[in-house]
């Protein structure tokens, strides 16, 4: 009971002080890659980059703890930070202290569902995603997460848009006017040292190398070079006018929000008294407060893409203050200091007494000291019920992930994996690092391999991972401050290359054409409605529940004849011929009320295709179930076929079935004699009374008998 409910117990049962090195060094070299790679992650999870960290500390412990893969690295991923970015953009604006505290709920509701699902032993619930669906998606998500990093590499900001391909066009846009060379340049250089370092050094940690270079150079060339100024520092009415037009709409913008959330409350409260009135005044006044927040968003996008495009020169004054004037409106005789300034102007206003002109490229900036504070964030009810279905499709896949890399390595270590266990261990990883300011996580491929690779013997591993963690925490953090966003873009570009998959497209449709369609729609679908990426999923579910349902409810349904290996198989695949009085037919599939009615069709389709038929064999090799509605068909068209002067046997009836038959006396109905263990002899049994006067002058039941005789 204890190994049940702590795991980690088993692994200490012949551990040694080799182990525990070869664990120690795993731990280290995964968190080696963890930092930097959890930093990208949170900020593809539009969260400030230290929260990758948070995300790192508790996670990969509790995930090893209390799962059942010993070699399974958990934490920040590609995917499952896209989905929370997804999730979260329709609730507030992305970095936010609103977004973040939709993030750790949303990362309590995942891990409460993985929980739940893993202690109700419901793990096979993740099959309704199914392959096809998640290699489509896996794909489309790949291309969303490498070009949602476009804009980072080139140095440009642009406001989303309502589709992601239209986010990218404005990137583009931006990138042909405004791209800033040294920031591209600084991340095509990590991308080369990380695949160069892949290719000619693999047991190097590429990332970790490329990070520290990056920001040394950085760190020594003065990257950032940003300088804060009053409002005064900038000489131009016309920039003048556009900040004060930004911060008008901004502080409209939120004096709307306190005004809408006051509606709602009104709205809830007339609501609950069934106040007629009230509640359609309240709907009114929201009505009003939508269009007029709308204008000011308009408004405050307006002003911020004409800031964003002011490109400016800097020119030094005698107390060795900068004023800077728009390129131009430079005076003729004016020296500039040689950089092209820009304003950072992102959703909140401008502080007047303290703009940020960016001179240089972004880095990742200043990173909290120490642990984050454990704490439970406010729960709106409202929140949770617009976030449980993305809750659900990110435990989900996040699970799906979990569990394939952990099978994967468990062929290869030939450990014994439990997928409810791993379903509770990702769970209590998720809800417990919610309490730490962890967002939503999930087993890593990249560092699994990682970790196995360096020779991790038990979870301990992951215990070192967060350790370490918690050691760049309290003491590392500043050395982070001049790392360059692009890099954490490279980083993340890099990652996903190892998720498109096209040979995953190609082998659905070799294995069936629908499988195929499906994983091709999905990965469409998605394409097409990102950001909102729940929807490229739910149309492949759906996909796939269709594929199955059509295919329930029409079981292929064959006439059997020998074969040249002298089995008796499938007709038409064969080219056989059919006996005239005796008819083979076996339905493939479990005979219940969704399908119950084509058997009758197809079986009222072989008697009128037969007009001398006299006997009916129905293999029942392929009916593994049966239920209520199955059985009446079936007993009604025993009766219709012997009405018709033909009989009927079953032959191959397994178990369970006759167990349903014997309690509705089918048996008893049909004759005991009418019901065959194997179809050799139903044929030997059924053959001489139906072949009484007959003039076939070779069975195909018994005979080789092609539709071409040569």
């Amino acid at each position: 009971m204890l190994g049940k409910i702590f795991p980690f117990i088993k692994w200490f049962k012949d551990y040694d002080l080799g182990a525990l090195k070869a664990d120690g060094i795993a731990g280290l070299t995964v968190a080696l890659v963890l930092i930097p790679q959890s930093m990208a992650y949170a900020q593809l999870a539009g969260l400030p980059a230290y929260y990758g960290l948070y995300a790192s500390f508790l996670p990969p412990m509790l995930a090893a703890l209390f799962g059942s893969s010993r070699q399974l690295a958990t934490g920040p991923v590609a995917v499952v930070s896209l989905m929370t970015a997804a999730s979260l953009e329709p609730l507030a604006t992305a970095g936010s202290e609103g977004y973040i505290a939709y993030a750790i709920i949303l990362a309590m509701m995942v891990g409460f569902f993985q929980l739940s699902l893993g202690i109700l032993r419901l793990g096979l619930v993740v099959n309704f995603l199914s392959h096809p669906v998640v290699n489509g998606f896996t794909n489309a998500a790949a291309i969303i997460i490498a070009t949602s990093q476009l804009s980072k590499m080139f140095g440009v900001s642009v406001d989303t848009a309502t589709h992601h391909y239209e986010t990218i066009w404005r990137v583009i846009q931006e990138a042909a006017h405004y791209i800033h060379w040294p920031t591209l340049l600084m991340g095509v250089f990590a991308f080369a040292i990380m695949y160069g370092l892949k290719i000619l050094a693999p047991r190097i940690p590429n990332v970790l190398v490329a990070v520290v270079v990056t920001t040394l150079i950085s760190w020594g060339t003065g990257f950032e070079h940003n300088r804060t100024v009053p409002a005064t520092a900038i000489v131009s009415s016309k920039v003048q006018a556009l900040i004060a037009q930004f911060n008008e709409a901004t502080h409209g913008i939120a004096a709307l929000a306190q005004e809408r959330t006051e509606v709602n409350r009104i709205l809830a409260e007339a609501g609950q008294s069934h106040d007629a009135v009230g509640v359609i005044d309240a709907k009114h006044d929201a009505d009003v407060v939508q269009v007029r927040m709308q204008r000011f968003k308009d408004q405050a996008l307006a002003a911020r893409k004409d800031l964003r495009h002011q490109i400016f020169g800097a020119v030094v004054q005698n107390d060795g203050s900068l004023r800077f004037y728009p390129e131009e409106e430079l005076p003729a005789d004016a020296e500039t200091d040689g950089r092209r300034w820009h304003i950072r102007v992102g959703n909140a206003a401008l502080a007047m007494d303290g703009i940020v002109m960016k001179g240089g490229g972004a880095v990742v900036g200043g990173i909290p000291k120490g642990l984050p504070a454990f704490s439970i964030p406010k729960l709106e009810w409202g929140a949770i019920m617009h976030l449980f279905p993305f809750a659900a499709i990110i435990s989900l896949l996040g699970f799906m992930e979990a569990i394939s890399i952990a099978k994967a390595m468990a062929g290869k270590t030939g450990q014994r994996l439990d997928p409810n266990q791993e379903l509770i261990g990702q769970g209590v990883a998720n809800l417990i690092g919610a309490l730490g300011k962890s967002y939503p996580t999930s087993g890593s491929f990249s560092r699994s391999a990682v970790n196995l690779q360096a020779g991790a013997a038990t979870g301990l591993s992951s215990v070192f991972t967060s350790l370490t963690v918690v050691i760049a925490l309290l003491f590392f953090t500043p050395l982070l401050y001049h790392l360059p966003q692009s890099v954490l873009a490279a980083v993340i570009m890099m990652a996903v290359i190892g998720l498109i998959n096209v040979s995953g497209f190609i082998h659905a449709w070799h294995a069936k054409w629908y499988d195929g369609l499906i994983s091709i729609i999905s990965f469409a679908a998605t394409l097409a409605f990102a950001p909102h990426l729940d929807k490229g999923i739910m149309i492949g579910v759906v996909l796939s529940l269709g594929v199955f349902l059509y295919k329930s409810m029409r079981p292929k349904v064959v006439s059997l004849s020998r074969a040249a290996d002298e089995a008796l198989r499938c007709v038409s695949t064969h080219g056989l011929k059919e006996c005239e009085h005796v008819a083979m037919v076996r339905f493939d599939g479990p005979l219940f009320f969704a399908n119950s009615s084509y058997l009758e069709d197809k079986m009222m389709e072989i008697m009128r295709a037969k007009p001398n038929l006299k006997h009916i064999i129905m293999v029942s090799n392929g009916i593994n179930d049966i239920d209520a509605s199955g059985e009446e068909t079936l007993s009604l068209l025993i009766d219709r076929i012997r009405s018709a002067g033909v009989d009927i046997s079953l032959s191959g009836v397994n178990e369970e079935v006759m167990k349903v038959f014997r309690r509705t006396h089918l048996p008893e109905k049909i004759g005991e004699d009418h019901i065959f263990p194997t179809m050799e002899k139903a044929i030997t049994a059924v053959h001489p009374e139906s072949h009484r006067l007959s003039k076939e002058q070779a069975c195909p039941l018994l005979t080789v008998c092609h539709l071409v005789e040569n």
